[in-house]
């Protein structure tokens, strides 16, 4: 049976150390794509948050999380930080980051 999934691929190979971007060439690019590529301009932050807010918006994504409760903070703030996603996350970040952010959907 075909199963339509997404998979992510993650290997620390994969992660640049360092992107060379120039704010010039991205000035032309729909504010989409301008979001998805410029997170590190800081001309381009304002454009980028827009862009996911939009998105979020969109998909029905819900801006809080009403029915997240305390008791469910350890569990989440674990599991971000065991994502195999995390090291290509901009920055790293501790569990207390973590439930700093749940809190604020809270």
């Amino acid at each position: 049976m075909e199963r339509k999934r997404k998979f992510v691929c993650v290997d620390p190979n994969d992660i640049p150390d360092v992107a060379v971007v120039d704010p010039d060439m991205m000035s032309s690019m729909l504010k989409g794509l301008t979001a998805s590529t410029g997170m590190d301009q800081a001309a381009y932050r304002k454009a980028a948050v827009d862009a996911v807010r939009q998105l979020s918006v969109d998909v029905g994504i819900p801006t809080k999380l009403e029915k997240l409760k305390e008791e469910d903070l350890p569990f989440l703030c674990e599991s971000a930080a065991a994502d195999a996603c995390a090291p290509g996350n901009p920055r790293p970040a501790t569990i207390e980051q973590f439930e700093e952010m749940f809190r604020k959907l809270m």
